[in-house]
């Protein structure tokens, strides 16, 4: 193998390392979300009972995606001493007509700082269409629910 001395075996990759957070009931339909040393809460809009303190969970899903292509869109034009300033990115998102419910479309706009080339829009759309949540959404992993006793 490549890069091993002879003799020896490759390092096996690490173990995946769980990442863990919690939520916990706030009052109603609010719900506090511990990630690490941050909090972020989730709320129903007024008109579906909550009290419309935070973002739906739903809301923060479509969040998420557009905040790692964001994120990728960074790191792609710091990579390449390009200038990020006016950077922004735009989700859409639709919510399915059936059952079960769940969303139904996502379309995200990334709207590049002033100037980027052609060229250079095309490679950063290459590189934002593979960010982690969005590869994530294409190869969903497995879901466990469980209810503790």
């Amino acid at each position: 193998m490549a890069g091993t001395a002879p003799g020896t075996t490759a390092p096996h990759p690490p173990e995946s390392t769980a990442h863990i957070l919690e939520v916990s009931h706030v009052h109603g339909d609010a719900f506090a979300i511990d990630i690490r040393d941050h909090r972020l809460l989730v709320d129903q809009p007024l008109e579906a009972g909550g009290t419309d303190t935070a973002p739906t969970p739903t809301e923060l899903f479509a969040a998420s995606l557009a905040g790692c292509v964001a994120f990728y869109a960074g790191r792609y034009l710091l990579r390449h001493g390009l200038n990020g300033e006016g950077l922004r990115v735009r989700a859409e998102f639709t919510m399915a007509t059936d059952r079960p419910p769940r969303v139904d479309t996502v379309r995200l706009v990334v709207a590049p700082p002033r100037g980027l080339s052609e060229q250079r829009c095309a490679a950063l759309h290459a590189v934002v269409s593979h960010c982690t949540v969005h590869n994530t959404l294409l190869r969903p992993p497995e879901i466990v629910v469980e209810v503790a006793q």
